[in-house]
């Protein structure tokens, strides 16, 4: 099951299932972005017609943090603000080896999406399941967004971007997955070419509002919280 259409309200599994708590398990999310044009475009693909849970829409490249990420050998580290901003949201419960696993798991999940590799190729050096050792301190964190409780599963979920232009990336080497069919670029600002879930448009319209003010996506720009407080829906700032 991808993660950014279940993150928060707006979809829901509970329509056979009674609501019970559920721990979110921890994930993570990539939007790769291309401002070689006029307007910034984001990556997206569609899920699956095999798919049982919401096939046809289109999702950024993502997924749950495996227990094998913590192993997975990089090339250079998330900036050190940035390790501190996401140890200190969960206040010292998760450690910097277990944060830093969030973003190679969503670098991990877009290889294994798109066949991209961001990151330097390892050859028979290679530590787990990855043929390269991702790169990243050009990572920014751009949004978070918690599954409500009540749903079948839950996920605490964190959006990485990254631009296209900051790293050695061959872009001739984008196909299709299992996981996701039709990837395209479409504009953060216009994603209407698509159908996406609601929690992708709105960290899609967050991220624009950003992009507005900020071009260069700063690392320390304040990142929106996608929640549910007593069944509402919640938009903190972290």
């Amino acid at each position: 099951m991808r993660i950014d259409d279940a993150a928060t309200s707006g979809t829901s599994e509970t329509a056979t299932t009674p609501a019970r708590a559920l721990r979110p398990r921890l994930a993570a999310s990539i939007l790769l972005l291309d401002r070689s044009e006029s307007v910034v475009r984001v990556l997206v693909g569609r899920r699956s017609k095999q798919h049982v849970f919401m096939p046809d829409v289109h999702v950024f490249p993502g997924g749950r943090r495996d227990p094998g990420d913590h192993r997975i050998a990089f090339a250079s580290d998330l900036p050190a603000p940035l390790i501190d901003r996401l140890v200190g949201i969960y206040r010292g419960r998760l450690s910097v080896s277990a944060v830093r696993a969030l973003a190679l798991a969503a670098l991990r999940e877009l290889h294994e999406e798109t066949s991209l590799a961001v990151g330097p190729s390892c050859g028979p050096s290679c530590s787990g399941s990855l043929p390269f050792r991702p790169e990243l301190e050009r990572l920014r964190y751009v949004a978070r967004a918690l599954t409500p409780p009540g749903h079948v599963r839950r996920f605490d979920t964190h959006f990485f971007a990254l631009f296209t232009d900051e790293v050695e990336l061959d872009l001739n080497g984008l196909q299709d997955s299992r996981e996701l069919e039709d990837l395209r670029w479409v504009p953060v600002g216009d994603p209407s070419a698509v159908s996406i879930p609601d929690i992708t448009a709105r960290i899609l319209e967050a991220l624009h509002t950003r992009l507005d003010a900020d071009p260069l996506l700063g690392f320390d720009g304040t990142v929106p919280y996608f929640h549910v407080r007593n069944g509402r829906p919640i938009r903190d700032l972290l």
